[in-house]
């Protein structure tokens, strides 16, 4: 690939890396609600915003008691460990979700600008690794939690795949910024040497 094509596809994933994070910040302030209600309702829910939103449906009868129950959602959700609980790690893991897809915004920024190999782009890479270590961990913490209060068979769900899935990615991160980190090293030597 030569450098405008690279260019070309780091600013198509700049755009996607962006949607998913405003996406990724919106979701956060859905959290209180979302672990409040069934995945049925909020199924139901959402196809009937839609309709709203795009002008299919007129506006829903229970459009201003969904309105209050998503604002009283977020003093509902302490009044039960799980339900808080599950809100802080939603949370922990939603704000690190947000901080690598910031950093990866940032990385391709630098991409398209010309400045691949930069200690900047290490750094970087270095804090996306922390923040998969802390939603491993933040999984783990989960899986045991509801595993001593939901049975062990809670230890076989899907967010105790994200323990080892983001260690990997945690493991992955580091390596990139240690090889970042020599290749800006190897080009600063370079640059002296001519």
């Amino acid at each position: 690939m030569n450098d405008s094509s690279v260019n070309k596809l780091a600013r198509v994933l700049r755009v996607l890396v962006v949607v998913v994070f405003v996406c990724a910040l919106l979701a956060l302030t859905a959290v209180p609600l979302l672990t409040l209600i069934s995945v049925r309702d909020a199924v139901e829910w959402g196809v009937e915003g839609l309709g709203y939103l795009f002008g299919y449906e007129p506006v829903p009868d229970g459009y201003w008691s969904f309105t209050f129950g998503y604002l009283v959602a977020w003093v509902g959700i302490w009044h039960e460990a799980e339900h808080a609980v599950m809100a802080l790690f939603l949370w922990i893991c939603g704000i690190c979700t947000a901080v690598i897809l910031w950093q990866a915004k940032r990385v391709l920024d630098n991409i398209i600008g010309g400045t691949l190999f930069s200690d900047g782009n290490a750094l970087r890479l270095r804090r996306a690794a922390v923040c998969s270590f802390a939603i491993s961990v933040c999984s783990l913490l989960w899986a045991v939690f509801r595993g001593v209060t939901g049975g062990i068979w809670e230890l076989f769900s899907l967010s105790t795949l994200f323990v080892p899935v983001f260690f990997l990615a945690g493991l992955l991160f580091l390596v990139m910024s240690a090889l970042f980190r020599s290749a800006a090293e190897l080009k600063a030597e370079s640059d002296l040497t001519i």
